[in-house]
């Protein structure tokens, strides 16, 4: 007579269970798809140069997007990425444009080292007003971020008064020049600005999966509360959240002005929705506690190369935003179905393990059984 473990029982169920395999691999099958459809429709479209150029421009977006996926992990929301953006792209040029010390009738012309250094301290600045108006001061992230969103596109258009610094290629003479590198040049023929965000996906991933900080971060994104009687600061882990997703956003800046050779007070616009949806589109749960780096970037080259192919095969302006718009909501509505089983199965095991006279299980191991990462 043959018998089946209850284990094994489990894992071919698992394994059976083509919905939540579906809605697991959402991101990948997008993406799939979208290669296979405009490769169809386009010959041009899956050839060596056009998929490294369209890397290229996910980039940006990707790299935005792990710095909010820490952010939304932890349960908040930063909608400053893309003002952040701007304004490090200005701080940027105008370090390169020569910092005049009238006192001493002076301009200083720092390295492009120097000039990226104080660029990302700037961003990590930012970074650290969210989170103390998040953290300590109890300010709802998305009011807190939409304040520092309009305040640091003023601070951006009165460093320029409104222009755009044009000159960022340096002089040889002053020893400043290399900043165009970050988004003209290519390492073993795959553009900088790609070998960055690969740089940045793999710094996400490791501290967010074998560090302390990011099994507090999943933690107090599932249960602040549990977390916080747990030992871990709170606080603290809020705080970092948004100082990554601030630091991510300077790099952001910095590659774009770098391949626009130009900053402009008004770069970035709208670009934390788009870091919002690639999220998303993911499988992060914008309530905190779930999402991964893998699934983050996938959320972002579905963007991407969704963009990129409607300009190729000649889509109005006007229907891309349409589409994006579309697979953004279908990505959110998946998202409500593939998180809703789960709590209400959790909520049956959790019933069933601590009997009937229980009201089911406390939110700490709802959410705990989580904290895992790509």
């Amino acid at each position: 007579m043959v018998t089946s473990s209850p284990a094994l029982s489990s894992l071919l169920s698992r394994r059976l269970d083509l919905r939540a395999l579906l809605l697991e691999g959402r991101a990948f099958l997008a993406l799939l798809t979208i290669v296979v459809v405009f490769s169809v429709l386009s010959p041009n479209y899956l050839t060596v140069d056009n998929v490294l150029q369209m890397s290229q421009h996910v980039a940006v977006f990707a790299i935005l997007s792990v710095g909010m996926l820490a952010v939304i992990l932890n349960g908040g929301i930063d909608l400053s990425v893309g003002s952040t953006l701007g304004l490090s792209g200005v701080v940027a040029g105008y370090l390169m444009q020569g910092v005049h010390i009238p006192a001493l009738d002076l301009t200083l012309y720092p390295s492009v080292p120097a000039v990226v250094i104080i660029t990302l301290v700037t961003g990590a600045l930012i970074g650290v007003v969210n989170g103390v108006l998040v953290a300590r001061f109890n300010v709802a992230p998305f009011v807190a971020t939409l304040g520092m969103l309009y305040a640091l596109r003023g601070i951006a258009l009165l460093i320029t008064d409104g222009l755009t610094y044009s000159n960022l290629q340096g002089r040889e003479d002053l020893g400043n020049t290399g900043f165009s590198w970050l988004g003209f040049n290519s390492l073993f023929g795959v553009p900088v600005g790609v070998w960055v965000m690969i740089v940045v996906a793999g710094a996400g991933w490791f501290l967010l999966s074998r560090t302390a900080f990011g099994r507090w971060l999943y933690a107090s994104g599932g249960n602040e509360r549990a977390a916080e009687l747990s030992g871990i600061p709170i606080r603290t882990v809020k705080i970092r959240a948004y100082v990554i997703s601030a630091v991510c956003a300077s790099i952001a800046g910095m590659i774009t002005a770098s391949e626009l050779t130009s900053a402009s007070p008004n770069a970035g616009n709208m670009f934390e929705l788009t870091a919002i949806a690639a999220v998303v589109i993911g499988g992060a749960a914008l309530t905190g506690g779930r999402g991964t780096i893998r699934g983050t970037m996938l959320g972002a080259f579905v963007i991407g190369f969704l963009s990129d192919g409607l300009v190729i095969v000649g889509v109005s302006e006007y229907w891309q935003t349409v589409f994006t718009g579309a697979v953004i909501i279908l990505a959110v509505l998946l998202n409500a179905v593939q998180y809703r089983p789960r709590r209400k199965q959790q909520d049956a095991s959790g019933a069933s393990e601590h009997g009937p006279s229980e009201s089911g299980p406390t939110p700490t191991k709802e959410r705990n059984t989580d904290v895992s990462a790509s």
